[in-house]
């Protein structure tokens, strides 16, 4: 093994790794997203134009698909 690699391995021992977002706020952040992403999308469902695509169709879809994944994260896959 490296020197190198062992030496960093050995710092890196002292700091464990903490996340930006725990794992107790997945399920309420991901909850927050899906309800903003359905808003958002009834919005533009409402109007729907092509000015309409950026300001609430990207913003929906965006907070669509992270609130699912941060669901998934928060309560498994089950099947």
């Amino acid at each position: 093994m490296d020197s190198a690699l062992h030496e960093v391995w050995q710092a890196a021992s002292g700091r464990p790794f903490v996340p930006t977002i725990g794992k107790d706020s997945h399920f309420l952040i991901g909850f927050s997203l899906l309800i903003l992403g359905i808003g958002l999308s009834g919005a533009f469902v409402i109007n729907r134009s092509l000015v309409n695509v950026p300001v609430l169709g990207l913003p929906a879809s965006l907070a669509l698909a992270f609130g699912v994944v941060y669901m998934f994260c928060a309560v498994g896959v089950y099947v």
